[in-house]
């Protein structure tokens, strides 16, 4: 526990209204999107980077575990406080404090939500691209710190992609700044990749230097219907390989489509093996040609139907289907592991194979969708989590389906992050050397181990400090 003459300083610091010490409050800082929870000793809310730089040295003063929190959206268990400590929950800071439309950056502090600098540049007629399912709740700076991604990756790249520069405050207080508003930057090693996706355990984010390009013309949004899942995989790669590059490419599973259609009586395809959700963006009069182009493709792939939104209301339709997707599917049980491997866009077929043997083996629930234009897939494990017996079958899955990523050249994570949850199988795909390598530049910056604890390493090897040891 944290004493309280240190409670006392904290409070001094970010004031009495912005601390939260009574179980209660501290409980809803413990959790959450994985199924795992947590309670810190303490929650403050800090207002302004030199209050951040105060808290953190007095960790250091007093070896106390900080851990940095946005929303808490997080699917990896990134931002839970394994190792109790205190959170610091970064939601006061939601400024944006410039948009620089000569030069087409945006500056904000970290806890603006994403969805409001997304409107705020649009009005403008630029584009932030990045777009993660919570995007209307989580921050910018969880999106940073775990380097979220979202359906218009794959034409468009993920948060890193738009990252030019960062103010950080360092493990012992410090403040750097890296990068800013330049196109181009090598003055020594890339700080701002190195931040980037550290997922609060090498710096905590206190401003944001992001890319903005402009707003695309038009758009048009279809979606293609399959009898079987196999169509859908195959036609995701063939549509790649013909050279066109849609916005977004997502693929839904049968299961998936069910539980959806359950939740929101849209009218979906219940009957079908899987669908796919494509977006085509660009010039004005460009865009019915592609569209008609993807159409003609997924013909070829196998598709039974295609609907083609024809007005603003029929594509939110098609994407209030995907957007429900992870709210949908709990109504098969109530405990929902998460995954986001991730392979190269030729092996889609052949995980989304694996993955349906591995659920068959070990006689699971596990619905399949994503992002499938970048190759990655949301495999989603519906359990209890009260269900002793069943865990312990979800535990051997989970660990194959990370094995069958790795073996077809793919990765663990392609945009939650290892956090706590995937912290066990990193060395399936770095292996020693590089597990090696990771960790010495996490006991390099942060010796003490003062920064979120407990994540991408497990705790294993690090830290003097002796707390959660």
């Amino acid at each position: 526990m944290i004493p309280p003459s240190v409670i006392d300083e904290i409070a001094r610091v970010v004031g009495e209204e912005n601390i939260f010490i009574s179980l209660e409050e501290r409980m809803c800082y413990g959790y959450d999107g994985t199924p795992n929870a947590f309670i810190p000793d303490l929650v403050a809310r800090p207002g302004n980077t030199g209050e951040i730089q105060a808290i953190v040295r007095l960790a250091n003063r007093h070896l106390f575990p900080i851990i940095p929190r946005g929303a808490g959206t997080g699917l990896s268990g990134g931002s839970l406080p394994v190792n109790s400590g205190v959170v610091l929950d970064l939601t006061r800071m939601n400024r944006i404090l410039e948009i620089d439309e000569e030069n087409l950056v945006a500056v904000v502090e970290p806890g603006v939500v994403t969805f409001a600098i997304q409107q705020e540049v649009e009005r403008r007629g630029l584009f932030y691209p990045p777009d993660p399912a919570s995007l209307k709740t989580s921050t910018i700076g969880g999106n940073v710190a775990e380097c979220a991604g979202g359906p218009r990756a794959f034409k468009y790249g993920v948060t890193r992609d738009y990252v030019m520069g960062l103010e950080v405050v360092t493990p012992q207080g410090e403040l750097v700044t890296t990068g800013g508003k330049t196109v181009k930057s090598v003055t020594g090693y890339d700080l701002t990749r190195l931040y980037t996706g550290s997922e609060g355990t090498l710096g905590i984010i206190t401003k944001i230097y992001l890319r903005l390009i402009p707003k695309p013309e038009a758009i048009k949004t279809l979606m293609a219907v399959f009898t079987k899942l196999d169509e859908a995989t195959q036609t995701v790669t063939l549509i790649i390989k013909r050279g066109i590059i849609p916005v977004t490419l997502e693929l839904m599973d049968d299961r998936t489509i069910q539980c959806v259609e359950n939740y929101l009586h849209l009218g979906l395809p219940v009957d079908a093996g899987a669908i796919l959700i494509i977006e085509v963006d660009g010039a004005r009069d460009l865009i019915e040609s592609q569209a008609g182009r993807v159409a003609e493709l997924c013909r070829e792939g196998g598709a039974r139907e295609i609907r083609t939104a024809g007005n603003e209301q029929e594509r939110n339709e098609i994407w209030a289907a995907r957007r429900a997707v992870s709210a949908a599917v709990v109504q098969i049980k109530p405990t929902k592991i998460s995954e986001d491997v991730s392979v190269p866009r030729s092996q889609i077929p052949d995980m989304a194979r694996k993955l349906r043997e591995i659920a068959l083996r070990y006689h699971l629930d596990l619905v399949i969708f994503g992002h499938a234009g970048d190759g990655n897939l949301h495999p989603n494990i519906l359990c209890d989590q009260k269900d002793a017996e069943e865990m312990e079958r979800v535990e051997k899955a989970v660990g194959e389906l990370f094995q069958a990523a790795v073996e077809l050249g793919g990765t663990l994570s392609g945009e939650h992050g290892i956090g706590t949850m995937k912290a066990p199988y990193l060395k399936l795909e770095t292996g020693e050397a590089g597990y090696q390598a990771m960790l010495a530049i996490k006991q390099a910056l942060d010796p003490k181990n003062i920064l979120n604890p407990g994540k991408i390493f497990g705790g294993e090897h690090l830290g003097n400090s002796g707390h959660g040891q």
